[in-house]
């Protein structure tokens, strides 16, 4: 639709507010307004969502591995060339041997429960997640009795480096007197912080060989976990690693283990989306609702520009011009507003939260330690069209109403 100016300026100054036309003018602002909210508002959640599933993502996948590798029965055993086949194959990055268990962990200032893990130093020092986490030195993770704590889980045992918990296995030792829970000492090397509550809380990592030692694993491991290039690759790879294994292990990836609560997340994001979306198309009812008025008000107008020769393509595009104008100055301030918040949602949320006193989101609730957004151009663009889309379908049928003015009639009545 190719616009003259003579329709750019009759649009324009229709919309211009003067004391006759001032309510029009008003609704129209709110219009704008509403327009411009919604858009932002969609982004700035479409990207909380996004960022929240990114990060919740990217630091499972960076503790726990890609595929999980399982004896069919009991422990893993003649893991070590298990582990070395599976290295060789294309896309996996590490396979890492792992013990696991539960445990009670104590000191002197409380108590709580933990899961263990037992790696090799190297190979959890491997993993950038904990390098760049890391608080302590690493080269004392070594030895039968060297532990890392999660930094919530040494806040809350009120231990530091070089202090000492006590593990207590629920699997305890038989004796006369019926059986008596494992315990041992260890001490504290380091701590990490991957900025998700529940690793940090809960997790302890110990060498390989001392696990297998406090667990009673010996020549054993839980598990191996294995690491890919590209996670998405698992499916493909599965038939690779059940031929490697010889069909004597069970496989375990990751989209099966956290299946039900990334699709709980999807679908809160697609639900989102629709709600949200019913802003935008309130604000373009609204846009409807102003044209109409405008066209009520302007019918004398429309009969004379008709008596002097404007077509009725002319007075459509007129008011279609009139009512795209605020749906596109609605949805470029909505885009620019809920790009910028996104970007800003962190130290937007510092400073709120340094007002009033309160934490608006919390880790224990929420997973991670900071709240996350991650925009994507895709969905920015989606957002962009379907708000101009609205916005354009709101004009059509006012539009229409006034090229389809009488102007015999509208100049009758006046």
């Amino acid at each position: 639709m190719i616009f003259g100016s003579f329709e750019r300026m009759v649009a324009f100054r229709y919309l211009r507010a003067r004391r006759r036309e001032g309510f029009i003018s008003v609704i129209a602002g709110f219009s704008l307004a509403g327009i411009g909210l919604g858009v932002a508002t969609l982004i700035v959640v479409m990207a909380v969502m996004n960022g929240f599933r990114h990060e919740l993502l990217s630091r499972i996948l960076g503790i726990n591995g890609h595929v999980g590798v399982y004896a069919a029965q009991g422990p893993l055993t003649g893991y070590e060339s298990m582990a070395d086949r599976i290295r060789n194959l294309t896309g996996v990055t590490m396979a890492i041997p792992t013990v696991e268990g539960q445990v009670f962990v104590t000191s002197p200032n409380g108590g709580t429960g933990a899961i263990v893990r037992g790696v090799a130093p190297e190979d959890l020092l491997a993993r950038p997640i904990f390098t760049a986490n890391w608080r302590g030195d690493p080269a004392t993770f070594n030895g039968d009795d060297a532990v890392v704590l999660g930094s919530r889980l040494a806040d809350k045992l009120g231990v530091t480096i070089g202090d000492t918990v006590s593990l207590i296995s629920p699997k305890g030792n038989a004796t006369a007197f019926g059986t008596v829970p494992r315990m041992r000492g260890y001490r504290v090397v380091g701590t990490f912080n991957v900025g998700m509550f529940e690793y940090d809380s809960g997790f302890i990592f110990m060498p390989i060989a001392a696990a297998q030692t406090y667990f009673r694993l010996p020549g054993a491991v839980s598990q191996i976990e294995v690491f890919l290039d590209n996670p998405e690759r698992v499916p493909s790879l599965r038939g690779d690693l059940f031929q490697v294994t010889g069909g004597q292990a069970r496989i375990h990836d990751w989209q099966q283990t956290n299946a039900n609560f990334f699709n709980a997340v999807q679908v809160e994001r697609n639900v989102m989306f629709l709600i949200l979306t019913l802003i935008i198309l309130v604000a373009a009812f609204n846009i409807v609702s102003s044209l109409i008025m405008l066209v009520k008000d302007k019918g004398r107008d429309i009969a004379i520009l008709r008596t002097m020769g404007a077509t009725r393509g002319m007075i459509m595009r007129i008011f279609f011009l009139a009512g795209a104008s605020v749906g596109v100055a609605g949805t470029l301030f909505g885009t620019l507003l809920g790009v910028w918040f996104a970007t800003h949602i962190e130290q937007i949320r510092q400073f709120i939260q340094s007002i009033i006193g309160r934490d608006l989101f919390a880790a224990e609730i929420y997973f991670l330690t900071q709240l996350p957004a991650r925009v994507e151009t895709d969905e920015v663009v989606t957002v962009v069209a379907m708000a101009l889309g609205l916005s354009f379908a709101a004009t059509i049928y006012p539009s229409w109403r006034a090229a389809r003015l009488d102007p015999v009639e509208a100049l009758r009545y006046e």
